[in-house]
């Protein structure tokens, strides 16, 4: 069995086609491991809030082979409980399937389990879910960052061969930087977001968590694409192929010293240094770019984020679906008591933040201005990929740090998001590939493009992925 959990899910794909490896055994096997997680209670990772109740029947040969896919709880499924880790939505099942996760289903990756995240993924440790924290595997006592915590820590656990995630503010690639794999944000737009349970609609993006950039590419294939349930979604313009670069002959680095020096740990500023050397071992040109809006970014983020959180989460009332309080004497209590009971303390903040950001008298003064300084970011980086071909920050600018350490300080928690929010308020695509260690702990290099050229950041991150030395595996559970 440990051969088999050892393959890449490109790999195991490949051996399913090649009939070296049945779907079933492969399913089963993870299926297994997910269980003994799950129910391992506090000496487990929690990654998981549901598992497969079986092993699916066998199906035809398609792309993806059988390999399966663990899913963030806020993914729509249909029969399946659909959570995005609130008490508020606890038991609930939806009529419909997301969109993303149906096509890859088609594609040949059958659903394995729901996995762990911060409430409404507002979060950047997983600590802020109603069914309890996610635990780095790495080191037990520490977070897997967020809000797709539970998915890269299952990745990088071995508990499932890759993950759908959701990033809309840095919460694909911060996680996978601080679990040390492979997380991806697409260009906003080329994945459908018809059956995310919204946090954010202009800023939300599902993307893939794996192992290798060698997989990321293999699963954003098949979900990329226009969806005529999605308004926002775009026709990707060309087909996404598997990376094979080893060289980064020709290729313009720019690193922002907006985003590369001020807060950003000595250790992670070494290994970040170090990466640059290896680029430009490889045949890369490193260039000095600005980014002059970017040091504003998080403060706008923060504005904009909650604004649209309070809009979507108005949908939780009680009448519909999900939790409603018993008892209520009246309408407004019902709401009130609901609403008080189901959401946990940090979508209250941030409801509320966004609530009065959007009020009379304040909406110019908060959410217009943050727009504005939105459009200027966008603009920096436009400016920016004039002269280069792509743009290299850290991913996070602290390895995992401890549970609990900053759940008493918002603002502290806030800023694990400082390096990867800019790319989310420009709509471009951008990766997080392990680089080194520090501490014995991961460390995450955070490479981004212009919009949908991300053929062409797979490739790069290919290229470095294969030249960086570095063992990106904890110890298994």
């Amino acid at each position: 069995m440990s051969d088999i959990l050892a393959l890449t899910a490109a790999d195991a794909a490949e051996e399913i086609a090649m009939g070296r490896l049945s779907a079933e055994e492969l399913f089963a096997a993870y299926r297994s491991r997910a269980l003994a997680d799950r129910d391992a209670g506090e000496a487990g990772l929690n990654c998981f809030t549901w598992v497969a109740e079986s092993t699916p029947a066998p199906a035809p040969a398609r792309p993806l082979a059988g390999v399966p896919l663990a899913v963030k709880d806020l993914f729509c499924t249909e029969g399946v409980p659909s959570q995005a880790g609130s008490r508020i939505l606890e038991g609930y099942l939806p009529p419909y399937t997301a969109t993303v996760v149906r096509s890859l289903a088609d594609a040949g990756a059958p659903l394995l389990a729901k996995t762990n995240q911060d409430e409404f993924a507002m979060g950047s440790s997983t600590e802020n879910s109603a069914y309890g924290p996610v635990r780095n595997p790495w080191d037990r006592g520490r977070v897997p960052g967020g809000s797709s915590g539970g998915s890269a820590a299952a990745v990088a656990a071995g508990l499932a061969p890759w993950a759908l995630g959701t990033d809309t503010g840095g919460s694909i690639r911060q996680p996978a930087a601080l679990c040390g794999i492979v997380g991806l944000k697409p260009t906003y737009g080329s994945v459908s977001r018809y059956g995310m349970i919204a946090f954010a609609s202009s800023l939300d993006q599902a993307g893939p968590i794996t192992r290798n950039v060698r997989d990321a590419a293999l699963l954003l294939a098949h979900m990329v694409g226009h969806d005529p349930c999605d308004a926002t979604s775009i026709q990707f313009p060309e087909r996404v192929t598997l990376p094979h670069a080893e060289r980064l002959d020709g290729i313009k680095l720019g690193v922002p010293a907006e985003l590369s020096q001020d807060g950003i740990a000595p250790g992670v500023q070494r290994a970040f240094a170090s990466a640059l050397a290896r680029a430009e071992e490889l045949g890369a040109e490193r260039h000095d770019v600005a980014l002059p809006h970017a040091p504003h970014a998080l403060s706008a983020y923060y504005v904009l984020a909650p604004a649209e959180c309070s809009s979507n989460l108005a949908r939780y009332d009680g009448v519909r679906y999900g939790m409603r309080a018993q008892d209520a004497e009246d309408l407004l209590s019902m709401y009130t008591r609901t609403r008080h009971d189901g959401f946990g303390p940090e979508v209250k903040r941030r409801v509320m933040l966004g609530t009065y950001a959007l009020s009379s008298g304040y909406y110019d003064a908060y959410y217009g201005r943050a727009q504005r300084v939105r459009t200027k970011i966008a603009e920096d980086f436009r400016a920016a990929f004039e002269q280069v071909d792509f743009i290299l920050t850290p991913t996070a600018p602290t390895i995992a740090f401890l549970l609990g350490e900053k759940t008493g300080d918002p603002l502290a928690m806030y800023l694990n998001d400082y390096c990867t929010v800019p790319m989310s308020l420009a709509g471009v695509p951008a990766i997080s590939i392990p680089c080194g260690l520090s501490d014995g702990l991961p460390v995450g290099l955070q490479i981004a493009g212009p919009a949908f050229s991300e053929n062409r950041l797979l490739e790069a991150a290919h290229a470095l992925e294969m030249a960086f030395e570095f063992d990106g595996a904890p110890a298994r559970v």
